[in-house]
């Protein structure tokens, strides 16, 4: 085949999500001109199913990810100041009761190193809720209520933030091409040549990198690209969240199931209530992951078990796919650090973008877009995504 005539790309991502979106932007903003390629809609997947959270993620110190934590907590500082209008502080409180997994000493020790793993910043800030301000907490169970700590973190709306980083791609010079249903890829003596579907048609464009960032698809992907890329086994795991059609607060709570002592927030989600999530391991066509019955349950119980007198109803449900390594490890107790896997230890022309969290996309893009610079070379003109402003949402 000739592809003499068809354009060529420094990068190509496949994956519209806010992985595959950060890649676009900072690809671009590095000097490589970049294409995205996303088959459905941007953050159509896990990205807009998310617990809409822009934080380090507390409950990994439990498992010593300090640098995971630490990482988080300086992308929550970047965003708070480049998106003001997508990303905003909120109150999460944290009760503590006689039969609570976790001493209050752990927990004061926690959000003692939390904050410091922030660098002491002031929206890291904790206190102690007095027991005269109980009734104030919106009806939330107060026998065996021990204490209640109260610290910042973050909120967002995922779809509009992975809308907003891909907005900021094009206004950089990137093309974004959805929808696009890749098809196939093989590697030439350059790049990769990509085919996909638009409107109908065939689709044929070169790149020099290609980027991998398919989320639950990753492996399905990788293996429509001829030699097949190096990949990982990994397990899909779902989280489910349901949407509540009473606002319980304008704060946020982070509480412990019953069931199983993990970790479920009650938030605020625009006049509703958002509630998740679950750890449930996924079998299946990731397209079709949808809540089952025993996670509505679970979710419920932790409801009902911390507030009894809600009324609200169920008027929404969502349900998306982390991806996690393979391993012994209970899925649940697994690291939640990317793993970027390429095609050939040195001089690669392929990524393959394992997991990531919502908060931390912009320093994998940064990770990544190092990967593609020991191929491709370093660019003059480099723009950092550090203090790049987002645009404001358009809707």
């Amino acid at each position: 085949m000739n592809n003499n005539n068809n354009a060529t790309y420094d990068v190509i991502v496949i994956g519209g999500g806010i992985q595959g979106a950060g890649v676009a932007q900072a690809s671009q903003a590095a000097g490589y001109s970049t294409l995205i390629l996303e088959k459905t809609g941007w953050a159509a997947g896990t990205s807009s199913k998310s617990s809409k959270l822009v934080h380090g993620g507390l409950r990994y110190l439990q498992g010593g990810e300090l640098s995971l934590v630490q990482e988080g907590l300086r992308e929550r500082a970047l965003l708070l100041k480049n998106a003001p209008e997508l990303v905003h502080t909120n109150w999460f409180y944290l009760p503590i009761y006689k039969h609570s997994n976790y001493h209050t000493w752990q927990i004061h020790s926690g959000l003692t190193l939390y904050w410091l793993l922030s660098g002491c910043r002031e929206e890291s800030q904790f206190e102690v809720v007095p027991p005269s301000q109980w009734d104030n907490l919106q009806g939330l169970k107060t026998d065996g209520l021990q204490k209640v700590y109260r610290y910042h973190d973050a909120q967002t709306d995922d779809a509009k933030l992975t809308a907003a980083v891909i907005q900021s791609a094009i206004a950089l010079g990137a093309e974004a091409c959805c929808p696009a249903n890749f098809t196939h890829a093989e590697q030439t003596e350059d790049g990769y040549c990509v085919h996909y579907e638009n409107d109908g048609r065939d689709e044929t464009v070169n790149c020099r990198f290609l980027i991998n960032a398919g989320g639950p698809w990753i492996n399905q992907l990788a293996s429509s690209i001829s030699p097949p890329p190096r990949t990982i086994p990994v397990d899909l795991v779902q989280g489910t969240h349901l949407i509540l059609d009473k606002k319980i607060s304008d704060e946020c709570y982070y509480l412990e199931s019953p069931t199983d002592g993990r970790a479920v927030f009650v938030l605020p989600w625009y006049d509703k209530t958002l509630l998740g999530t679950t750890e449930t391991l996924y079998k299946g066509n990731p397209e079709q992951a949808e809540p089952t019955e025993q996670e509505r349950q679970y979710l419920l119980e932790v409801l009902t078990t911390h507030f009894p007198d809600y009324d609200g109803k169920v008027c929404g449900e969502m349900a998306g796919l982390r991806v996690l390594p393979s391993g012994r490890q209970k899925h649940y107790q697994r690291s939640r650090e990317v793993r970027l896997i390429t095609d050939q230890p040195k001089e690669p022309h392929y990524l393959g973008i394992y997991g990531g969290k919502l908060t931390s996309y912009r320093a994998t893009a940064e990770k990544a877009v190092k990967v593609i610079g020991s191929t491709l070379g370093i660019p003059e003109n480099w723009i950092d995504t550090k203090a790049l402003p987002l645009p404001s949402p358009t809707t």
